[in-house]
């Protein structure tokens, strides 16, 4: 696993304040919502916020794109490892 990985598994958590959960209870091809760790639209609106913040990345709301980034936290990995201009 990657540190970029366990460094999304931490913004969910701690953006979301998740006091139950640890990094190691969050598996990166599960979805992250519904089934898997069961967010909801307000849980993606905040970690969507996160996500511009921290990586400056912009997302759409609307978007299927958008929606295909949150599947899982391997999506998110790819969304920011696409957009690093580093």
């Amino acid at each position: 696993m990657s540190e970029l990985h366990n460094e999304i598994k931490l913004m969910i958590i701690d953006s979301l304040d998740l006091e139950d959960i640890e990094i190691e209870d969050i598996v990166n091809d599960e979805p992250l919502f519904v089934e898997g760790l069961g967010l909801d639209s307000i849980d993606a609106l905040e970690i969507g916020l996160a996500i511009q913040k921290r990586y400056g990345i912009k997302l759409k709301s609307d978007s299927d794109a958008t929606r295909e980034h949150f599947a899982s936290v391997n999506a998110l990995v790819n969304l920011v490892e696409s957009n690093r201009t580093e």
